[in-house]
């Protein structure tokens, strides 16, 4: 019989299995479609995942910093969140300083939420440097005018150290 649905036995299949088989074939590509979707979806958090890394792969923990000044941008977003303070340097000038902190997550369940580092507001930054010499280092603990301190990193993001 032309078309139709084979069995094991290669004997033609009645109306009721044929719908079984034609089933059993529609679970499988559903299940291959979920897989598929689920495949697509991990590549999409792979730049997050990329972009994560350790304590040390980019900060000195033998290279404590402590600057006081003015923040002027908050990242709020993960893998860890970035705020940028203003610092006068002794000649005058002004650096810009990019602190990596904890990630936003972890920072709320400490109750430090975004509204903690405001713009414009001044501030101590205990951290390390980074190992390229750039303006960029590992902020671990901020300090308010009021000497109220939050951690904005905590042992798990410094590697333990």
């Amino acid at each position: 019989m032309p078309g139709a649905a084979l069995c094991d036995s290669q004997r033609p299949l009645g109306p009721a299995n044929r719908l079984a088989v034609t089933l059993v074939r529609m679970v499988g590509m559903m299940r291959l479609g979920t897989l598929f979707l689920a495949l697509v979806g991990s590549v999409g958090s792979l730049p997050p995942l990329l972009a994560h890394h350790s304590f040390s792969a980019e900060f000195d923990g033998d290279k404590p910093i402590k600057v006081t000044g003015t923040v002027t941008r908050v990242e709020w977003q993960n893998p860890h969140i970035w705020f940028y303070v203003d610092v006068k340097n002794a000649d005058g000038s002004t650096t810009n300083w990019a602190f990596s902190g904890g990630a936003p997550g972890q920072l709320m369940r400490r109750g430090v939420t975004k509204n903690v580092l405001k713009i414009g507001s001044s501030l101590m930054v205990d951290g390390f440097l980074a190992k390229d010499g750039s303006h960029n280092a590992f902020g671990s603990r901020v300090t308010f005018p009021d000497g109220k301190s939050v951690f904005t990193a905590g042992a798990e993001d410094r590697g333990k150290q």
